[in-house]
């Protein structure tokens, strides 16, 4: 059962403190990626077999089988895919910068450009559950970005094939190659790159311990999002919240993980009572109940505050992933809002709405990093190159101030160079 506190007994407390595993993950994903670089191919065909227990005979999903996958796929989810990717699509385009360029000093130019990456690398989780939102919202800011190629990896089943509705999704997103491996091996494929797999600048998307841990250590070979943690939520509500919706919401995020993190703020006691009774109804009733009874009772928390004022402060403090404003006038608060993933605003916004259909992006920082980090965008997916031009008299008239500005820093070569270029005009 979920745990009732007062906001005085969790003052000092790591309110999404988890009780966590212990594994030796550094030393096994760094085996398998050390693998993967000297055996490439060979390698994931035997981790393959080892962890997805599929003998492939091709790494690669071909045109034939992405085909047949789709025509396996409900023509109304694809169609409900598009609508979602269509809210995607225009959400992020609004994230597009442009280059720039400055030229408002006689013989000076200088300017940014804005350049995508190449080649993006998609990782779809394939585990417990089939993930084609990440597909979409992973690939589809990367075409927007101009991205010449994304290229998706996601674990097969035993048979050797890709849950159907991941490829439907990635044929919506126009993911240009998929190729059916997971696991730390994935990452280390785009990272490196096999016969098989192209090597990639940058990799985006969730996965287990082992993924992440693996993102982490092929980092500066290649560019990653994030280090993404359990799922999280956070919901603020006041006295006036249905307790069923409350329990709803704090259920979406629990049946991900055992892991995942579940809390509700509330001002009102009454409230978390009705809350806590609740989850209990509802927790039977889920497919995943087992994942969301672990995920609550070990990890999820009802605290009750002074004020709502005082759950807005720690909802900043603690930087949820998913933060739920059940108010009636949430846009009041949402000024006061500072560190948090993506805000659901009202009695009528469902976190589910944000993962599935609503437009702004799902792959968010956890852990408490929403105070310095983002959620997955347009950005992601581009880098910026800048350049300078300076006509010789332009030149002329900063040489010395560049030489100067050198020999502070006990560079006489930098100064030499600024200045050679104008003595013999001396």
């Amino acid at each position: 059962m979920i745990r009732i506190l007062k906001y005085k007994e969790v003052a000092n407390e790591d309110i999404f403190a988890r009780v966590t595993p212990k594994m030796n993950v550094e030393e096994i994903v760094a085996e398998i990626i050390e693998d993967v670089r000297k055996n490439g191919d060979q390698a994931l065909f035997a981790y393959g077999k080892k962890f997805d227990k599929a003998d492939l005979a091709s790494l690669a999903v071909s045109k034939e089988e992405l085909e047949e996958a789709i025509q396996k796929v409900s023509p109304e989810l694809i169609a409900i895919m598009e609508k979602a990717a269509k809210n995607i699509r225009k959400f992020h385009a609004r994230q597009v910068r442009n280059s720039f360029i400055l030229n408002d000093e006689d013989g000076i130019v200088v300017g940014q450009k804005i350049i995508p990456v190449d080649r993006a690398g998609l990782y779809v989780p394939g585990g417990t559950a089939a993930y084609p939102s990440t597909v979409l919202m992973d690939a589809v800011p990367a075409k927007i970005a101009g991205v010449k190629e994304v290229v998706m990896v996601t674990p097969p089943n035993s048979k050797g094939k890709v849950n159907p509705v991941i490829l439907a999704a990635a044929k919506v997103a126009g993911v240009d190659k998929i190729f059916k491996v997971g696991g730390a091996q994935a990452i280390a494929a785009l990272a490196y790159g096999t016969e098989s797999i192209p090597k990639v600048d940058k990799i985006v998307g969730p996965g287990n311990a082992f993924v992440a841990e693996a993102k982490k250590q092929v980092f500066g070979q290649v560019s990653i999002d994030m280090i993404a943690g359990p799922s999280e939520i956070m919901i603020v509500a006041d006295g006036k919240t249905d307790a069923r919706v409350a329990a709803a919401d704090l259920l979406s995020q629990a049946e991900h993980d055992k892991m995942a993190s579940a809390v509700l703020i509330t001002d009102s006691m009454e409230l978390a009572l009705a809350v806590q009774a609740e989850l209990e109804k509802q927790i039977p009733q889920l497919l995943r109940a087992e994942i969301a009874r672990e995920s609550i009772d070990s990890n999820g928390k009802i605290i009750v505050a002074d004020s709502l004022d005082t759950a807005i402060d720690i909802a900043n403090e603690i930087a949820p992933e998913h933060l739920e404003l059940l108010l009636d006038n949430p846009f009041d608060y949402l000024d006061k809002i500072r560190h948090a993933g993506s805000v659901f605003m009202g009695r009528n916004c469902p976190e589910a709405l944000g993962d599935y259909f609503a437009g702004p992006n799902h792959t968010l920082p956890t852990s408490g990093t929403a105070k310095f980090s983002s959620p997955l965008s347009v950005d992601d997916f581009i880098k910026k190159t800048q350049y300078t031009y300076y006509t010789r008299d332009a030149l002329k008239r900063v040489a010395n101030d560049v030489g100067l500005f050198a020999e502070a820093e006990g560079l006489t070569a930098h100064a030499k160079s600024a200045r050679i270029r104008t003595e013999e005009e001396e």
